[in-house]
């Protein structure tokens, strides 16, 4: 008998994995309550009752959220760069390049479509 791979071991557990999310949404859809009434479709604000009329935010809240979460990600992804610059060489220089280039054009249509305005 011979021991299972590491591949084999992660495809496993990658097969486990969504089995479990698979089986807990089919669950939650097949067992979970099918309507919604005045109650639950009433807009949720910390267990109260809304106070006066709802206020949505505006998508650009959300745009600026994003904006700042891509870049986040941006720093997190440099670290490891960081990190080992002299052993990565040309090639993870210019991979690192191409990366910052990607997100640095997003950034600028991000500004061209007025996302960085506050109004």
């Amino acid at each position: 008998m011979s021991p299972i791979s590491e591949y084999q071991a992660l495809l496993v557990y990658l097969a486990v994995a969504v089995g479990i999310a698979v089986l807990a949404t089919a669950v939650g859809a097949l067992l979970g309550p099918k309507r919604g009434g005045r109650f639950k479709l009433m807009p949720y604000e910390s267990g109260n009752d809304p106070a006066g009329e709802v206020k949505r935010f505006p998508v650009h809240f959300y745009a600026v959220a994003m904006l700042f979460i891509i870049f986040d990600v941006e720093v997190a992804f440099l670290w490891p760069y960081a990190a080992s610059a002299g052993t990565v060489g040309v090639v993870g220089f210019f991979g690192l390049l191409i990366f910052t280039l990607l997100l640095f054009v997003g950034f600028l249509y991000e500004w061209y479509k007025g996302v960085m305005k506050w109004r």
